[in-house]
């Protein structure tokens, strides 16, 4: 049996119906994360920091990247020295799978 990694797998349209992720799913897909993700239940977050503004551009366009290929867009706020990088499913309220894949994804790209 061979287990799936997040960076495998691909978001699924949510229109609402279903319940968001419970604390125990949330912890379970925050662990294949880099660590400096957070979360509080809602919303999924990264804050990237670096040295002037370019990375941090270069940064929100893979963000948008990735949320534009998966159909799942994150909330985007970037300037001088930051990006910071929030995903949620906004009809769940809560975060749902597609959260996690996209940040999963997310952290492959930012790590190469």
């Amino acid at each position: 049996m061979t287990t799936c990694n997040l960076t495998d797998k691909h978001c699924v349209p949510c229109e609402g119906g279903v319940p968001p992720l419970t604390e125990d799913e949330v912890a379970g897909f925050k662990a294949e994360l880099h660590d400096d993700w957070t979360t509080d239940g809602v919303k999924l977050v990264r804050r990237f920091e670096f040295k002037g503004f370019a990375k941090p551009v270069y940064t929100a366009n893979v963000a948008a990247f990735v949320g534009d290929k998966e159909g799942h867009h994150p909330d985007i706020a970037f300037g001088w020295g930051y990006c910071e990088v929030t995903f949620t499913t906004h009809a769940i309220d809560g975060l749902s799978e597609n959260d996690f894949i996209c940040a999963a994804k997310l952290d492959q790209i930012v790590a190469a």
